[in-house]
């Protein structure tokens, strides 16, 4: 089982990587990166203070601040006042930002179906569904191992 597991692993962090490539070609078809384009994605429904959107993203908040100063600076993104918190501002796409996202999401989506041609629809789900819940439980052990490692350094 953890020989298994190990490979799987393994081939997830591959998987990942010519996802992370392919994400960069088609961001990078319409002069983007793909941490832009994920940025962009994550406060396209809300905006968002860039503390928020690096928790989303599971990344640093001053990688997502030096990207958010970015958009802004070339017009994609702006900030706006956030009424919860005066000096914790909004990060909100512009409709130029907008129109960047929308033709990297059209590239995306066509590139899925090529990328899925010949995976049935099921093993699609049952695979997002086991790699769901490898990820649940990888983070229970992880918050675990942690609440262990606090205890011994005490």
């Amino acid at each position: 089982m953890a020989e298994e597991l190990a490979l799987l692993v393994a081939d997830v962090f591959e998987a990942a990587g010519a996802l992370r490539r392919a994400g960069e070609a088609l961001a990078g078809a319409e002069g983007q990166t793909q941490a832009r384009w994920q940025l962009m994605s994550v406060v396209s429904e809300e905006s968002l203070p860039v503390a928020r959107a690096a928790r989303r993203l599971g990344v640093a908040r001053q990688g997502v601040q030096r990207i958010a100063n970015e958009l802004v600076r070339d017009g994609l993104a702006e900030f706006r006042d956030n009424p919860d918190h005066r000096t914790s501002s909004l990060l909100a796409l512009t409709p130029s930002g907008r129109r960047a996202l929308e033709a990297i999401t059209t590239r995306a989506e066509a590139a899925h179906r090529v990328m899925g041609e010949g995976i049935a629809q099921a093993d699609l789900a049952t695979l997002r569904a086991l790699l769901r819940r490898l990820t649940e439980q990888t983070d229970q052990w992880a918050e675990a191992e942690a609440g262990t490692g606090a205890e011994a350094g005490e």
